[in-house]
C-alpha cells in the first residue's frame, strides 16, 4: 500500500542513499556558512529596525542613539563568536550548549538550555519565514493580503529542501545567502560613497517626523535597554555551528571555528554599516504610522533596508530589486540554521533518552527527517496563531537562545577550569575561562534585560513553554528508564511454555478461514479449537453445516452473543479456558492484505479491534494469518528465499533445536513453518 506513495517522495526527496555514503553529505566550509550562517547573517536585516522601532517611541532625538546601541550589540555579539569558537574546539562532537551543560552543570542545567534552544529554533523558522514576507510585501504591496498562506508555502519548500540533504539543500541555498551579503555591502558601499563625496542618501521617510518627545531620567535607561534587547536578535543563530560540528569537513572542529569567524565578521560590518546609514539618511520608521507626523495619504511604511536601497540606487531600481529580492530569499533561508540544528539536537537528546527515539533515526537523505518534520509542523501553526506578524511574534524570540548562551558559557568556565586541575594554569587557558567568564556574565545580563523588557509583550509565553519542555524531556527519559528496567532479562531466563491451545476465529468457511486452521494444526498445538462468535442464527447454521459437510477435524465451537458484539464473547471464551502456569493460548485471526487505503475501512476492523483487546490479556498470544486480495498482488513481494542473492539468516539453524524424528515437538522452539504431521494429511488436503 506504501509503494503508491513511493514515486511522488522520490520526485521529492530523492532516491534513497545507503548508510556508506554518509561522509559525502559532510559540508565544506563555503557550503557550511549558509547552512548555519543564514540566521545570524540575515538577522541584519531586521535587527537596525527592531532598535530604531523601540527608539522612536522616544522621539527624534532617540533615535540618534542607533549607531550606539548597534555598537553595544555587535560587541556582544564578537564576544559569543568567540566563546563558541571554544566551544567547537572543546567539544567536537556536536550538541553545543546542552553538550557543554550536561558535561559540566549537570542534567537539569543540560536539559534547560536544551529545552530553550528547542523553543528558540522553532521561533528561528517563525520570524525568518515571517519576516522575509514582510519584505517581500515591501516591495509587491498587492501581496499583503496572502501574508500567511505566502508564509506557509516557504515553510514547504524549505521542509522539502531540508529532507533532500543537508548538502543538496547548501548548495542551493549558497547562492541567496552570498547574494544578500554582496548586494548588501554593495548598498553600503555605494552609499558611504555619496556620503563622503556629498551626496548622502535621503530617504523616502526623511520629511516625516516623530510625534513623541524625549524621554527623561529613568524612562530613557528603559527605552535604551528595550533597544538594545530588541538588537540582541541578531545574535540568533550563532550556536548553530557548535550543534552541527559532526557535519563538517575534516578538521571539524577548525573548519566550524572558521565558519564562525567569518560569520561574526560579516554579521558586524553590516549590522553597523546598516545602523549608522540608516541615521545618516534621516530614516523615520514606527511601530504605527500614528507615532509619526507630516504622514501624507496613502504612504505605506516599508523596512529599513527597502527605505535605504531605494535611497541609493533608486526607487524601482534594479539594484533596489535585488536587494529586496535577495533580503527576502535569506531571510525565508533564516529558517534553514534551525532546520540544521533543531533535527542534530533533537537527535542527540533522543540518544540519550530525554526525546522519542524516532528523532534519532535517518531518513532516506541521511538527515532526521522525523525532527524536520516536527519543527515545521510546529512553526507553521505560530504563525498562522500569530497571523503573521513579525511585531507580535519577534517578542518571542532570542529570550531562549539567550538562556542557552548563559548556560553554555558558564560550562566552559567550569570545563576550563577542570582543564586546569588535570595539568596547570597557563595563559592560554587563562585567557579561555576569561573570554567564556565575560561572555557567561554579559549574555546573564542580557537574559534579564530581554526578560524584563520583553515579559508582558509576549516572552511569558516563552518563560511557560520552556519549563514545559523541560519537565516533558525528564518525563520521557523517566519512561525509558522505567521501559529499560522492565526489559532486562532475568537471570533464569524465559521459561518454555509447556502447552500451547491454539484457538482459529472463524467468521465463515472460506479460504482465509481454512489458511488458519492448517497453520494453526501445523504448529502441532496441544489442542485445537475453531471459535465462531454467533451473531446471526442463519449463517451460523449455514456454517455449522458446511462444516460437518467438509469433515474438518477440528471441534467447531459456538458462543453466542446477545448483544451482536464479537470482543467481549471471544475474551470471555478465552478466560474459561482452564490453563496452567506455563500454558499459552495462542489466537489465530485471518486477516485481508489490500492493496488501496480504502479497503482497509472496508475490512479487518473487526480483526483489528479484537487485536487490540487480546494484547493487554496474559497468557494470550496473537497470530495474524494473511491473505492477499487481488488489489494487493501488484505489491506483493517475493517469498522467503526465491532471491537468488538473498544472504543467508545470521544464525539460522544454531539457535532453535531441531525436533526428534517422529518424536514430540516443543511448539515454542519451533518455527511455525514446520509442515503438518502425517496424522494431519486429512485437515491439510481439505484446506489446501
Amino acid at each position: 500500500m506504501t509503494t503508491s506513495f513511493r514515486l511522488p517522495k522520490r520526485l521529492l526527496v530523492g532516491n534513497p542513499m545507503h548508510s556508506g555514503q554518509l561522509s559525502e553529505t559532510l559540508l565544506p566550509k563555503r557550503l557550511a556558512l549558509p547552512v548555519y550562517c543564514s540566521d545570524p547573517i540575515s538577522s541584519n536585516a531586521y535587527a537596525t529596525q527592531e532598535i530604531v522601532l523601540v527608539l522612536a517611541l522616544g522621539g527624534a532625538t532617540m533615535v540618534l542613539f542607533t549607531p550606539w546601541v548597534a555598537l553595544l550589540v555587535v560587541s556582544l555579539l564578537a564576544l559569543v563568536t568567540l566563546s563558541y569558537r571554544q566551544t567547537c574546539h572543546a567539544y567536537p562532537d556536536g550538541g553545543g550548549a546542552y553538550a557543554v551543560s550536561r558535561a559540566n552543570l549537570g542534567r537539569t542545567a543540560s536539559l534547560v538550555a536544551a529545552a530553550a534552544l528547542m523553543v528558540d529554533y522553532v521561533m528561528t523558522v517563525a520570524v525568518s519565514i515571517a519576516s522575509g514576507v514582510e519584505n517581500l510585501v515591501s516591495a509587491f504591496p498587492g501581496l499583503r493580503p496572502h501574508s500567511v498562506l505566502l508564509c506557509l508555502v516557504f515553510i514547504v519548500v524549505l521542509t522539502v529542501m531540508n529532507l533532500r540533504g543537508v548538502r543538496e539543500s547548501g548548495t542551493l541555498f549558497a547562492i541567496p545567502t552570498y547574494g544578500f551579503i554582496l548586494s548588501v555591502f554593495v548598498m553600503l558601499g555605494v552609499g558611504f560613497w555619496n556620503a563622503f563625496t556629498g551626496h548622502t542618501p535621503v530617504a523616502e521617510s526623511a520629511g516625516l517626523g516623530f510625534a513623541n518627545t524625549s524621554p527623561a531620567g529613568a524612562a530613557l535607561v528603559i527605552l535604551l535597554l528595550r533597544a538594545f534587547a530588541s538588537g540582541c536578535t541578531s545574535l540568533t543563530g550563532v550556536e548553530a555551528v557548535s550543534n552541527g560540528v559532526p557535519t563538517f569537513r575534516e578538521p571539524k572542529a577548525h573548519n566550524a571555528a572558521l565558519t564562525l569567524l567569518m560569520m561574526g565578521g560579516l554579521s558586524i560590518a553590516m549590522m553597523m554599516g546598516i545602523s549608522v546609514l540608516s541615521t545618516w539618511s534621516n530614516l523615520h520608521i514606527a511601530d504605527s504610522l500614528s507615532e509619526l507626523t507630516n504622514v501624507p495619504a496613502g504612504y505605506e511604511q516599508r523596512t529599513v533596508l527597502a527605505q535605504l536601497s531605494a535611497a541609493v540606487f533608486g526607487n524601482n531600481s534594479l539594484g533596489f530589486f535585488a536587494v529586496q529580492g535577495f533580503t527576502t530569499l535569506i531571510l525565508v533561508l533564516a529558517a534553514n540554521t534551525a532546520f540544521n540544528g533543531f533535527p542534530i539536537l533533537s537527535s542527540i537528546l533522543a540518544e540519550d533518552r530525554y526525546m522519542p527515539k524516532q528523532l534519532g533515526r535517518r531518513g532516506d537523505r541521511l538527515v532526521f527527517s522525523n525532527g524536520i518534520i516536527i519543527l515545521a509542523s510546529i512553526a507553521a501553526g505560530l504563525i498562522v496563531a500569530f497571523n503573521g506578524s513579525v511585531t507580535r511574534l519577534i517578542q518571542l524570540y532570542i529570550l531562549g537562545v539567550f538562556v542557552s548562551f548563559t548556560l553554555s558559557q558558564a560550562g566552559m568556565v567550569v570545563y576550563w577550569r577542570r582543564r586546569a586541575a588535570e595539568s596547570r594554569w597557563s595563559a592560554k587557558l587563562l585567557g579561555s575561562m576569561l573570554v567564556n567568564a565575560i561572555g557567561a556574565i554579559a549574555t546573564a545580563v542580557v537574559l534579564v534585560i530581554v526578560l524584563l523588557t520583553k515579559f508582558t509583550h509576549g516572552a511569558y509565553l516563552v518563560v511557560v513553554a520552556i519549563p514545559l519542555l523541560f519537565f516533558l524531556m525528564l518525563r520521557i527519559h523517566r519512561h525509558y528508564s522505567r521501559v529499560s528496567r522492565q526489559l532486562a532479562p532475568r537471570a533464569a531466563g524465559i521459561t518454555l511454555p509447556s502447552r500451547i491451545h491454539a484457538v482459529v476465529l472463524i467468521s465463515q468457511l472460506n479460504e482465509p478461514s481454512l489458511k488458519a486452521l492448517a497453520f494453526a494444526r501445523a504448529i502441532r498445538p496441544s489442542t485445537v479449537t475453531a471459535l465462531r462468535v454467533d451473531t446471526n442464527a442463519a449463517r451460523t447454521r449455514k456454517l455449522v453445516d458446511d462444516w460437518a459437510a467438509r469433515d474438518i477435524p477440528v471441534p467447531l465451537t459456538i458462543v453466542s452473543s446477545a448483544y451482536r458484539d464479537l470482543t467481549d464473547p471471544v475474551l470471555s471464551y478465552l478466560s474459561r479456558i482452564h490453563i496452567g502456569p506455563r500454558d499459552v493460548v495462542q489466537v489465530f485471526i485471518p486477516e485481508y492484505v489490500v492493496g488501496h487505503w480504502w479497503e482497509q475501512v472496508l475490512h479487518n476492523q473487526s480483526a483489528l479491534r479484537l487485536k487490540t483487546r487480546l494484547l493487554y490479556m496474559p497468557g494470550v498470544m496473537v497470530t495474524s494469518v494473511p491473505y492477499q486480495l487481488s488489489s494487493a498482488e501488484p505489491f506483493a513481494l517475493g517469498r522467503p528465499g526465491t532471491a537468488a542473492d538473498a544472504p543467508a539468516v545470521p544464525g539460522s539453524g544454531a539457535v532453535l533445536p531441531s525436533p526428534s524424528p517422529g518424536g514430540p515437538t516443543d511448539a515454542a522452539s519451533t518455527p511455525s513453518a514446520v509442515p503438518p504431521a502425517a496424522g494431519d494429511r486429512s485437515l491439510a488436503g481439505s484446506v489446501r
